[in-house]
Parts: C-alpha cells; structure tokens; sequence
C-alpha cells in the first residue's frame, strides 16, 4: 500500500494535466519549451552547484552510458535479425533506450527517497538529457527522411540550456563562487516550480498521443526492452559499482522508468516513425501505473 501512495501523487498530477488538455486544448509546446529552455537549467543549476561534486557523479554518468550503449546494441541485433527498415530501427532506439527520468522519475524518487534521492535523480536527469540530445538526436535525425548535415546537429545540442545549468553550477563549485541571496531566492523559486510543471506537461503530451496502428512486433519488442530488460541489465551493471544501496536502488528504478516523453517531439521533429514512438510512450506510461509500484517494493 505504502508503495502506491509514494507513486500515487505523480499519477495525479499526471492526471489533472491530462483532463486539463482534453478540456481546454493547450498549446503544449509553447508551455514545453517554457519548461526545457527556462526552468530546467535553473533547477539543474541547482543541483550540481549544492551537491558537493564527488565519485557518485562518475558512477551515475558510467551507469547511464552503459545502460545506453547495452540497450543500443540489444536492439540492433534483434533488428538485423528481424530486416528492419532503418527509421524504424532509429524509432525503436529511441523509445526503448531513453526512459522518462526527468518528469515522471524525479517526482517518484523524491516521494520515495527523500531530498538526498531528489539529488541523485537530478543528477541522472542532467546526464539523460545530454545522452538524449546527442544520442537521441542523432538516431532522430539518421533516421529522418531529410539529410542534415553534423553541424546542426551539433549546434542543436550546444544549444540544449539544461547542459547549461548543469556546467555553470559545477563552476560555481568548484571555484566556490556565492551566489547573491537575491538571486539565490530566485533560482530557488523557479528550481521549485520545475518538477510541477514538468509533471504537468507530461500529462498533457499524454493526452494526445494513441490511437494510431503500428506493428505489434515492434511495440512488443520496445515494451520488454523498456519495462523488462533496462531494469534487469540496471541491476547487473549497479552491482559492479561501488555505490551506496540507495544511489543502487534510485538508479535501478530510474532505469524501469517509461518511454521519455521527449523522445515523441523528436520523432515529429524528424519524421522518424513518429506513431510507433508516441504509441511506445503512451503505452509503456500506463503500464507503468503497474510497473512502478512493484519496482519500489521490489527495491526499496
């Protein structure tokens, strides 16, 4: 019972986003950018300035490009040995690889852990979205069906503010720079805003997805690599870190996290089988309502 009142709160905020657009039809990706471009990298800012920088943040960094790159290679095998087209290899990637660590993983883990769990999924949140917006964007785009060439590729990924926050906050550390209180204050307010609004957003991109016709194989396939492989190969990689058993058990649950909702704007952005992607996050997202309790019994 206690696990499905920690997961409880997430769902309905998730919830009241999602009968928000369904009554009122907002325009989402105007409130997303507000969400990515202003209040991320001030939360991010945040935490990599007041999380003394230490070799938890190598372990989360290996953890993540591990997971990644085992999870990558996984789905190529199966398809070459299943003929898949190339946008649909690119599509698969990047819905069974990239989970939703940021708007639906920071909230669980701060229900569950605590403010110290709340650090470390932050942190994991940064690193995910800097494997997301190079990774991820590269298989968007080579699986798109228009050629770009590396160099906006790259500036795409240069621009991605989050990263931003994240290397300010480290220098920041490092040289032991203070921050004014005003602008203390400041950063508080809007670090404090983020997670809500994230969580709102995500409930929002819910609303709109579904009801399109994709190949079940595929969509079976994503599901066992999202929701049943990542957490299993997570458990595998973290017991050959030397890591505290919460860091352990948060990076294992962040790994069984659903589909990254971002994920879906990258495949609309590129046309790189945007049906099977946003079917993949709708439907790993509801099994999750399941998953998720069970993992944090399992774990914690």
């Amino acid at each position: 019972m206690n696990v499905i009142l920690i997961v409880l709160p997430a769902l309905l905020v998730f919830a009241i986003g999602y009968i928000g657009q369904k009554k009122l039809g907002f325009e989402i990706n105007s409130i997303s950018k507000m969400a990515i471009y202003l209040m991320y990298p001030f939360l991010a800012f945040k935490t990599f300035f007041e999380n003394e920088l230490n070799m938890d943040y190598l372990y989360i960094f290996l953890f993540c490009i591990v997971l990644c790159l085992i999870l990558i290679i996984s789905i190529k095998i199966v398809a070459k040995i299943k003929h898949y087209s190339k946008p649909k290899v690119s599509a698969m990637i990047l819905s069974g690889v990239f989970m939703n660590s940021g708007n639906y993983g920071v909230p669980v883990i701060l229900f569950a852990f605590g403010e110290i769990g709340f650090r470390y999924a932050v942190i994991m949140m940064v690193i995910q979205s800097f494997l997301m917006n190079t990774i991820g964007l590269y298989y968007a785009v080579s699986g798109s069906d228009k050629t770009r060439d590396s160099r906006e590729i790259w500036m795409k990924i240069v621009k991605m503010p989050i990263l931003h926050g994240a290397f300010l906050g480290l220098i920041f550390q490092l040289l032991h720079l203070d921050v004014p209180v005003f602008l203390n204050q400041t950063i508080d307010l809007i670090s404090q805003a983020t997670i809500p609004v994230i969580m709102v957003v995500l409930g929002m991109q819910l609303a709109t997805l579904g009801g399109k016709k994709v190949e079940r194989s595929a969509l079976s396939f994503i599901i066992i690599m999202r929701m049943v492989a990542s957490p299993i190969i997570a458990l595998v990689v973290v017991s050959f870190l030397p890591v505290s058993p919460m860091l352990g058990s948060i990076l294992i649950i962040l790994a069984s996290m659903p589909t990254a909702a971002n994920t879906t704007m990258f495949s609309l952005q590129f046309n790189t089988e945007p049906d099977l992607v946003s079917t993949s996050t709708l439907v790993t997202t509801l099994m999750s309502i399941v998953t998720i309790p069970i993992m944090l019994a399992v774990v914690i």
